[in-house]
Parts: C-alpha cells; sequence; structure tokens
C-alpha cells in the first residue's frame, strides 16, 4: 500500500458520516463549523472531534452535539436550496 493510500484511510478513519436527518449540531443549518454535505446523497461528513459556533446560540458547539440537549435551539436540517 502506497504512503498517499495509508494517509488517506487514516484521514478517512477521523471522519463521521451521517444523514442529514440524524439531529446532531452538524447536520442543523444554523451549525457553522467544518463539514462536507453531499446534497445528493443526503449526508454530511465531519471530524469526529468537530466543533463550531451555533449562530442561534452563539456558543460553541460540538458537532455530533443531539439537537435533543440543545435547549431552545432554532433547529433545522440541511436541505438542498430549491
Amino acid at each position: 500500500m502506497s504512503n498517499k493510500t495509508e494517509k488517506t484511510m487514516a484521514e478517512a478513519a477521523d471522519k463521521l458520516i451521517l444523514p442529514t436527518e440524524v439531529k446532531v449540531c452538524a447536520t442543523c443549518s444554523y451549525w457553522d463549523g467544518e463539514r462536507q454535505v453531499d446534497e445528493e446523497m443526503q449526508l454530511v461528513v465531519v471530524d469526529c472531534q468537530c466543533e463550531g459556533e451555533c449562530l442561534v446560540q452563539e456558543t460553541a458547539r460540538a458537532g455530533l452535539r443531539p439537537a435533543q440537549q440543545a435547549g431552545e435551539c432554532l433547529w433545522e436540517k440541511l436541505d438542498p436550496d430549491a
């Protein structure tokens, strides 16, 4: 196996792929963290330890924080623009 392939596999091991229906901060349109959104497959790809800012509550939130713990969150799922 080449070094490039090993590096790519190691980087992929630190990623998590979630359906957009899963209600965690990383799948909320009000969460401003680093993620990749595949609109065709309806998937969100984030680092396992990712953090971002909740634009509603103006505070830092882990990407994998369940929406049920968000209290007054205005949670909205990611959908492609019409």
